[in-house]
């Protein structure tokens, strides 16, 4: 029998396991653990923030659509007291960090305290998600800041050339094709294209000061787009406690008043199928930093 055919099995038995265990599985309600105290939903925020629902063949990326959904979920859980979000992800569209972070503003003003937990990493949207919290806390050794907003086009004129492409264009009005791969932009549409990055650009400096109560010059002073460690980040006021996951929970617990061991409640329950394809797609994620989106917060 060749090595091949063994590997082959050997994949092909793990993949009928992970489908066996994918039908018969059922989530429990809600998520939730045993503990004697008040209750914290956990909010994973994982991947690259996307304004879809996260759908996609791999389960991976944050979509908005499905976050806003549980921080709903949670708003209106009269028996959660605090919400923790759990951000592993390099930021990615503006306006997807942007609704996610009203919905996070809409926890905190029905009264639920919010922590902000970063892993890996919390950079660009995941900071503009994580500086609405009422506190973060992050790993030493954890990826963020990243304050900034980027656009990014390609200037594919001498390519199509070179191998002969024509690309003809009819359009309504002179910018409408503005950033197209076949042209050089003009003057006027790089200044477009730059007052809609600085308009981007001052909405999330506005989020951060506010959240971290910090002057717009200062938190501008720390947003040239740079990451830093959380070490970094505590020590320049973008972070308030060094810590992981659990000293996180522990943390949120005694800023909602909770006494002895919380419960934790999460909405996204998976099968054990999808948490296999949705960590691959994570893990793609997260070494896809360059988006492939026109404008993004990283």
């Amino acid at each position: 029998m060749s090595k091949k055919t063994v590997v082959g099995g050997l994949i092909l038995l793990v993949f009928l396991g992970i489908l066996a265990a994918a039908l018969v599985y059922r989530p429990k309600a809600n998520g939730v653990s045993q503990g004697g105290g008040g209750k914290i939903a956990v909010i994973f925020i994982e991947g690259e923030i996307t304004g879809d629902s996260g759908g996609d063949i791999f389960g991976g990326g944050a979509g908005s659509f499905a976050i806003m959904e549980q921080l709903k979920q949670a708003r209106e859980d009269d028996s959660v007291q605090a919400v923790l979000l759990r951000l592993n992800t390099p930021g990615g569209s503006s306006p997807a960090a942007q609704e996610i972070g009203m919905e996070v503003e809409k926890l905190k003003q029905a009264g639920k305290i919010v922590v902000a937990s970063m892993g890996d990493m919390a950079a660009s949207g995941g900071y503009w998600i994580a500086a609405l919290a009422d506190k973060i806390v992050a790993n030493p050794a954890t990826m963020t800041g990243s304050i900034g907003v980027i656009m990014e086009l390609q200037n594919l004129e001498e390519l199509y050339r070179k191998i002969g492409i024509d690309i003809r264009v009819v359009k309504s009005g002179p910018h409408k094709d503005m950033g197209s791969s076949a042209r050089e932009l003009t003057p006027e549409e790089r200044q477009i294209l730059q007052a809609m990055v600085d308009d981007i650009y001052n909405q999330f400096v506005e989020v951060v000061a506010k959240g971290r109560k910090l002057s717009v010059e200062r938190v501008k002073e720390l947003a040239d787009g740079r990451v830093y460690t959380g070490a970094q980040a505590k020590e320049l006021g973008l972070v308030d406690e060094l810590g992981n996951y659990y000293d996180a929970i522990k943390i949120t617990a005694q800023m909602a008043g909770i006494k002895g061991e919380p419960q934790i409640v999460r909405y996204d329950a998976r099968s054990p199928w999808e948490l296999f394809l949705g960590g691959l797609g994570s893990k793609l994620e997260l070494f896809n930093y360059a988006s492939d989106k026109a404008l993004t917060v990283r």
